[in-house]
């Protein structure tokens, strides 16, 4: 005597219910989910230019004492030297004479590097002394929820630090 094992014809899947069910569920989940990655990229962007910044003044310091002469860390949309006008986003340049040590390319459109005193270059002397000290926001220009800024200080001393900072104050 044989035995068989009886096998549905029916196919074995996904009814359209469970797939409408699930696809809902997804759709649930992406629109909780994007506006937390919109934030974590905010901050990553702010943080990377602010790290930027604090190690292109870092170099202007240590490049000054190295070469026992003045180096200047100012803004340049051209790359090539320094600017007398604009902000700290069209991008800047480390400088020591006429000889460029170091390009810093523009911002993205839409996020802000100011100065609070409307400095557009920080000078270094031969023993790492900045002549004037510096505080640049960076944000971006239309502020999200929560006003992710952050605050690179630079001391007359000429050492960096950078601040997180949620005033939404983008000027």
């Amino acid at each position: 005597m044989s035995i068989r094992h009886q096998t549905s014809s029916r196919s074995r899947g996904f009814t359209l219910i469970e797939l409408m069910v699930t696809i809902t569920v997804l759709a649930i989940l992406l629109v909780v989910a994007v506006p937390s990655f919109d934030g974590v990229r905010l901050s990553s962007r702010l943080t990377s230019y602010a790290t930027d910044l604090m190690a292109s003044s870092q170099l202007a310091r240590t490049e000054a004492i190295k070469r026992n002469a003045p180096v200047t860390l100012c803004v340049s949309s051209n790359g090539t030297g320094c600017a007398t006008s604009g902000g700290w986003e069209s991008g800047w340049i480390v400088l020591s004479g006429t000889t460029v040590i170091q390009r810093q390319p523009a911002a993205t459109a839409g996020y802000k590097l100011t100065e609070a005193g409307g400095a557009i270059s920080l000078t270094f002397d031969s023993t790492g002394i900045g002549s004037t000290q510096a505080s640049v926001t960076i944000c971006r220009a239309s502020p999200s929820v929560g006003g992710q800024e952050r605050l690179v200080k630079i001391s007359a001393t000429g050492r960096a630090s950078i601040t997180r900072t949620t005033l939404g104050t983008c000027t």
